[in-house]
C-alpha cells in the first residue's frame, strides 16, 4: 500500500509539474477561509458604516476594500468579488455621503439655514438606507426560519439601498461645490442657497417622468428639496405676511440698506435692493439657458419671475403700517366697501388674515400633500375669499367625532369623504393646534375635566392655553393626562408661600388674645404677606399667576423615546411641527404622482404669494386714491407745470414777461416768490394749494451750455430791442418751480419727476410767451390799420403765420398734453395693481408728455425742437420790430431795416415750417409717432404749405405774397 500511495503521490506531482515547473501548488490559508454567513454580516455592517475584519474603509482610496486573499469554499474569487463589488460600491457611496455631511456640520465656516436644511434631508436619507441594512441584520439574527443568508439573496433584498447610496452620493456631491471647502474662497450664502435649490430643482425635473422602479429617486430628491427650501419660505413668510426681512445670514435674493429709513423720498427706490451673484465658480448646478443668471439676480428659479413683485409688497406692508390712518370722510372718493376694507386691513394685519391662520410654509406642504398623494388642488379652498365659510370648516365637527370615536368617547357621526386624506388630517390637526379654529373649543379634544379646579384648582389649564410655547408640556402631554391626580402637586405655584406656622401660642404671650383674634389669624401664614396691607398681597397673587404661566409644572421632565423627532413635537417659532411631519410623510409614503417642480411649485406655493401680493397691492393702492389723495396731488401737479390752471400763475407771468420786455432785473429769488404768493393768492384756483408756499420758483445760478438761447441772426441794434432779446426764447428756463409733494406721494412724484416737469413746463412757457408778444403786437398793428399799405399787408401776413403756427401748437398742447395724456393717465392708474405699476404708469404719463413737447433727450426730437425754438424765437423778433415801429420816433432808415428784418423773419419761418412738415409726415408714413399726426394737421391747416400728396407749395414772390396775405389777413380779422 505503501507503494502504491508513494506511486500515485509521484504520479500526480508528475502531472502538476508539466504545468507548474516543478513548483508545488501552495495550499490557500486557512486563517482567510471565510463562510456566506459571516461575510453577508461584514457587508451589512459595512453598508451602516462599519469595518470588519473582512471589509474595511481605506481612508487613502476612499472607499471601502476587501481583506486580500479572503474566499469562500464554494465561490470562486472572480464569482465572490463580483457579487461584493456592488456592496463595496453602496457602502463606500454612503460613507462618502457621511464624510462630507459630517465635513460641513463639523466646519469652521457659519452655516447657512438652506445648506444646512439640505445637510440635514441628505443625514435623514443617509440613516433611512442604513436602517435597511440594519433591519436585515436583525432578522439575521433573529431568525428563526432556517433560511441561511446568502450574498445572492441579500443582494436581491437590498437592491433599492444600492441604487439609492449612487443617488445619493450624485446629490450630495452635486448640491455641495467643492469650492464651499476651499480655505481661501469665500462662498455668499445667497449663492449658495440658489446653487443647492436649483441644482435640486433641476434634478427633481430630469426624475418626475420616472420610470417603473424609479420613484424611489424621486422621492429622495422631493424630500431633500422640500427640507431645503423650508427656510426659504419661512423669509419669505416674514416679508411678506409682517413686512419683515428675517435674514441673518443674507440668503434672501434682496438685502435692505440700513441706510434709507421709511419716511425718506428715495425709501422706494433704494431701500431694498435686489441681491447679485457674486461667485463665479459655483459649477453642476446650472446648465444650458440657466447658466445666464451666474451675473444676474441672486434669486432661485422657482420665484425668479416674482422677485420684483415680492421686494415690492414687502416695501407696501412697511409703507402702510409707518404712515398714520388719516379720516376718509372728506375725501369723497371710493365707495362704502373699499374704505371698510382699508379699516379692516388697518386694524393689524398678520399672517392670519389671509392664510386662515397659517404660516406660508404650512400652507405649502399641505398643499404638496394634497397634489402627491390624492392629486387634489388644495390652493382652490384656501384662496377662497370666504375661506372660513368653506365645506372644509364645517366637516371640522365630524372629523372630531371620528376622533372621539378612536378613543372610545362619543358615537360615530358620519365624516366627508375627503376627511380621509392624509392633507385634511394634517390642515385640521394644525388648526387645532394653534388653536385657532373659532368655532371648535379646545375641549373637542381634551376632557372637559382639564379645565375644572378640581384638577389642580388652575382657572386655566396650562396644557390648554399654554403648551404651544412650552416644550416640556407639549412632550409631556400624554404623561399629564394620564396622571390627572398629581397635577396638583406638580404645580408649584401652590408651593409659592412658605407653609402656615403654628406659633398661636407664641403669638398669644406677644400680642395678647384679644388683639390676635382681632386679626382673626390663628397663626403666621406667609400666603397673606404677614397681613402687611393689601398692595403686598395683591403683588404676591400676581406673581404666582406669572409663575404659572411661565413654569406650569417645571419638575416634570419628558421620557426617553428612541427615534422620536423633537421636530414632530416641538413647534419652531410661530410654526407647528407640521412641517417636520409632512417631510416625514413624504420620505416614507411612496407619492401616488410625480408632477413637474414647476407644477409643484406653482399649485402649492407661487399661487399664494401671488395672492398675498396682489391683496397687498389692492389695499397700497385704496390707500393711494383714498387716504393719500394721489390723484389730487397729480391734479394739481398737472395745473401747476402743464399751466392747466386759468389764473393759478397769470399774475406772475404777466409780471415776469413785462420785466423781460423791460429789460429789467428778475434774478432775486425772494422777490420772485413775493410775486408768486401773491399771484396764488388772488387766483381763483388758490384752492388748489392748501398752502401757497407749498410752490417756490428758484433761479438756476449755473444755467447750462445746453439750455442756452441758439446764437440768432443779429437784428436792428435799438435800445427796445436790445432790451427785449437780452434774454431770448429760452432766458425763462433758468426758472425751476418745486411743488413740495407731501410724503408719501413724494415716492411717486420725486425729484428726479419734478425735474421733468419742469423741462415740460419751460417750453410751455416759450409758447405761452411767444403767444403773449404776438397778442401785445397785434394790438399795436391794430391800431395803426388806418394807413394800410403793401408793406403793412406783408407784416400782417408774417404775424398771421406766426400767430397761427403758435395758436396751433399751444391749442396742439392743450389737446395733448393736458387732455388726452390725463385721461390715459386716469385710466392707466384704474388698472393698476400695485404701487410699482402706479409708479410705471406715472412714469409713462411723464414720457408721454416730454415726447409731446419735445424735451426727450434724442436727437431727432432735439432737432425738431430746435425748429419750433427758432419760430417762437422769430415771434419775439417779430414783436421787437413791431415794438419798434410802433414808436414815434422811428426814422425811415430803422423802417427799412425793419423790413429788411421781416423778410427774413418770413424765410426763416418757411424754411422751419418746411423742415418741420417734411420730417412730421416722414415719420407719419412710416407708422411712427401717430400722435403727431394731429399737430400736422394743425400747422398744415386746409393744406395752406404742404399738399395731400406731400409735395410743399412753391415760396411764394413778394407780389403773390401780398395777394395771398390780403386773403388771409381778411380770413382773420379777429
Amino acid at each position: 500500500m505503501g507503494a502504491q500511495t508513494e506511486t500515485s503521490r509521484s504520479l500526480i506531482n508528475r502531472i502538476y509539474g508539466a504545468f507548474s515547473d516543478g513548483i508545488h501548488f501552495a495550499a490557500p490559508v486557512s486563517s482567510l477561509r471565510t463562510n456566506e454567513v459571516e461575510l453577508v454580516r461584514g457587508v451589512l455592517r459595512m453598508l451602516q458604516g462599519f469595518s470588519s475584519s473582512s471589509l474595511f474603509w481605506d481612508d487613502t482610496g476612499k472607499s471601502f476594500r476587501a481583506k486580500s486573499g479572503m474566499f469562500v469554499n464554494h465561490l470562486s474569487q472572480t464569482s465572490l468579488h463580483s457579487i461584493l463589488n456592488q456592496f463595496i460600491y453602496a457602502a463606500s457611496c454612503l460613507q462618502l455621503v457621511h464624510n462630507v455631511i459630517n465635513k460641513v456640520e463639523t466646519s469652521k465656516k457659519i452655516l447657512p439655514p438652506t445648506l444646512k436644511a439640505f445637510v440635514s434631508s441628505a443625514s435623514a436619507w443617509l440613516k433611512k438606507l442604513r436602517d435597511v441594512a440594519l433591519k436585515e441584520e436583525m432578522k439575521m439574527s433573529n431568525g428563526d426560519n432556517g433560511i441561511t443568508p446568502t450574498l445572492l439573496g441579500l443582494a436581491n433584498s437590498i437592491s433599492s439601498l444600492c441604487s439609492g447610496a449612487d443617488y445619493l452620493l450624485q446629490i450630495v456631491q452635486g448640491a455641495i461645490p467643492e469650492v464651499y471647502f476651499e480655505c481661501s474662497d469665500y462662498v455668499p450664502a445667497a449663492d449658495l442657497a440658489v446653487h443647492v435649490l436649483d441644482f435640486l430643482y433641476m434634478k427633481l425635473d430630469d426624475v418626475s417622468l420616472v420610470q417603473g422602479g424609479e420613484e424611489e429617486a424621486y422621492q429622495m430628491v422631493l424630500h431633500m428639496y422640500l427640507g431645503s427650501l423650508l427656510p426659504y419660505i419661512e423669509g419669505l413668510d416674514s416679508w411678506l405676511f409682517e413686512g419683515t426681512l428675517d435674514d441673518p445670514f443674507d440668503e434672501m435674493f434682496f438685502y435692505g440698506n440700513r441706510a434709507i429709513t421709511v419716511d425718506e423720498a428715495e425709501f422706494w427706490e433704494k431701500s431694498y435692493l435686489l441681491r447679485l451673484l457674486q461667485h463665479d465658480k459655483l459649477e453642476g448646478g446650472i446648465k444650458g439657458k440657466e447658466q445666464s443668471i451666474r451675473n444676474s439676480q441672486a434669486c432661485p428659479l422657482f420665484i425668479k419671475d416674482l422677485a420684483k413683485s415680492i421686494v415690492s409688497a414687502g416695501k407696501s406692508l412697511q409703507l402702510m403700517r409707518h404712515v398714520p390712518v388719516t379720516s376718509l370722510g372728506g375725501t369723497g372718493k371710493g365707495s362704502g366697501c373699499e374704505i371698510e376694507s382699508i379699516k379692516s386691513f388697518n386694524d393689524g394685519m398678520d399672517y392670519s388674515q389671509t392664510m386662515a391662520g397659517l404660516t406660508l410654509s404650512e400652507v405649502f406642504l399641505v398643499s404638496l400633500t394634497g397634489l402627491i398623494g390624492h392629486g387634489d388642488h388644495v390652493c382652490t379652498y384656501f384662496c377662497q375669499d370666504d375661506w372660513w365659510e368653506s365645506e372644509i370648516l364645517s366637516s371640522f365637527p365630524s372629523y372630531v367625532n371620528k376622533k372621539r370615536v378612536e378613543h372610545g368617547d362619543h358615537e360615530n357621526q358620519p365624516a366627508l369623504a375627503y376627511s380621509e386624506k392624509i392633507w385634511y388630517k394634517f390642515l385640521v390637526d394644525t388648526l387645532l393646534q394653534k388653536r385657532i379654529v373659532g368655532h371648535i373649543n379646545a375641549s373637542d379634544f381634551t376632557d372637559t375635566e382639564l379645565q375644572s379646579e378640581d384638577a389642580g384648582g388652575l382657572d386655566k389649564s396650562p396644557l390648554l392655553s399654554s403648551y404651544t410655547q412650552n416644550p416640556v408640556i407639549t412632550v409631556c402631554q400624554a404623561v399629564l393626562q394620564k396622571n390627572k391626580a398629581s397635577w396638583k402637586a406638580l404645580n408649584l405655584s401652590r408651593n409659592f408661600c412658605l407653609p402656615p406656622l403654628n406659633d398661636k401660642a407664641l403669638r398669644d404671650a406677644v400680642f395678647g388674645s384679644e388683639i390676635i383674634q382681632s386679626f382673626g389669624a390663628e397663626g403666621t401664614n406667609y400666603a397673606f404677606g404677614f397681613q402687611f396691607g393689601e398692595s403686598e398681597y395683591l403683588r404676591t397673587q400676581d406673581q404666582i399667576e406669572l409663575l404659572e404661566m411661565l413654569f406650569p409644572y417645571p419638575t416634570i421632565l419628558p421620557s426617553f423615546q428612541d427615534d422620536l423627532p423633537v421636530s414632530e413635537l416641538l413647534p419652531f417659532q410661530k410654526n407647528s411641527s407640521l412641517s417636520s411631519r409632512v417631510l416625514h410623510w413624504v420620505q416614507n409614503v411612496e407619492p401616488r404622482s410625480t408632477p413637474l417642480p414647476m407644477v409643484i411649485m406653482q399649485e402649492c406655493l407661487t399661487v399664494y404669494v401671488k395672492n398675498q401680493v396682489d391683496y397687498i397691492g389692492r389695499h397700497i393702492l385704496l390707500k393711494l386714491m383714498n387716504d393719500w389723495r394721489l390723484m389730487d396731488e397729480l391734479a394739481v401737479l398737472r395745473a401747476i407745470y402743464l399751466l392747466g390752471s386759468g389764473d393759478l400763475l397769470q399774475h406772475f407771468l404777466t409780471v415776469i414777461f413785462n420785466k423781460l420786455d423791460k429789460g429789467e432785473t428778475w434774478d432775486d429769488d425772494f422777490e420772485l416768490n413775493t410775486i408768486l404768493q401773491e399771484s396764488i393768492r388772488n387766483a381763483a384756483d388758490s384752492v388748489l394749494l392748501s398752502a401757497p408756499d407749498l410752490l417756490e420758483v428758484s433761479i438756476i445760478k449755473n444755467h447750462g451750455p445746453d439750455n442756452e438761447q441758439p446764437n440768432m441772426a443779429t437784428i436792428v441794434s435799438t435800445p427796445r430791442k436790445g432790451l427785449v432779446n437780452s434774454f431770448g426764447i429760452d432766458g425763462l428756463d433758468m426758472l425751476n418751480f418745486t411743488y413740495k409733494v407731501p410724503w408719501p406721494l413724494e415716492l411717486i412724484a420725486n425729484t428726479e419727476a419734478l425735474k421733468k416737469y419742469n423741462q415740460v413746463m419751460r417750453f410751455l412757457l416759450k409758447v405761452k410767451r411767444a403767444k403773449f408778444v404776438l397778442d401785445k403786437a397785434r394790438r399795436w398793428m391794430w391800431k395803426g390799420r388806418g394807413s394800410v399799405t403793401g408793406l403793412s399787408k406783408h407784416h400782417w401776413l408774417v404775424e398771421q403765420k406766426l400767430l397761427h403756427f403758435v395758436d396751433a401748437f399751444h391749442q396742439y398742447v392743450m389737446d395733448r398734453v393736458y387732455h388726452s395724456a390725463w385721461r390715459e393717465l386716469c385710466d392707466s392708474m384704474a388698472a393698476a395693481r400695485s404701487l410699482d405699476e402706479v409708479i410705471e404708469v406715472h412714469e409713462a404719463y411723464l414720457l408721454s408728455i416730454q415726447r409731446q413737447c419735445f424735451v426727450v433727450p434724442d436727437k431727432l426730437w432735439a432737432l425738431i425742437a430746435s425748429r419750433i425754438n427758432s419760430i417762437l424765437s422769430l415771434a419775439l423778433d417779430f414783436y421787437s420790430i413791431q415794438q419798434t415801429l410802433s414808436s414815434s420816433a422811428a426814422i425811415s432808415a430803422i423802417k427799412a431795416r425793419c423790413e429788411m428784418e421781416v423778410d427774413r423773419i418770413e424765410k426763416q419761418f418757411d424754411d422751419c415750417i418746411a423742415f418741420l412738415l417734411r420730417v412730421l409726415s416722414f415719420k407719419l408714413n412710416v407708422g411712427h409717432f401717430p400722435h403727431l399726426a394731429d399737430l400736422v394737421t394743425r400747422i398744415n391747416y386746409n393744406y395752406f404749405y404742404m399738399s395731400p400728396n406731400g409735395n410743399l407749395m412753391t415760396a411764394p414772390s413778394s407780389e403773390s405774397i401780398t395777394s395771398r396775405g390780403g386773403k388771409a389777413f381778411v380770413g382773420r380779422t379777429d
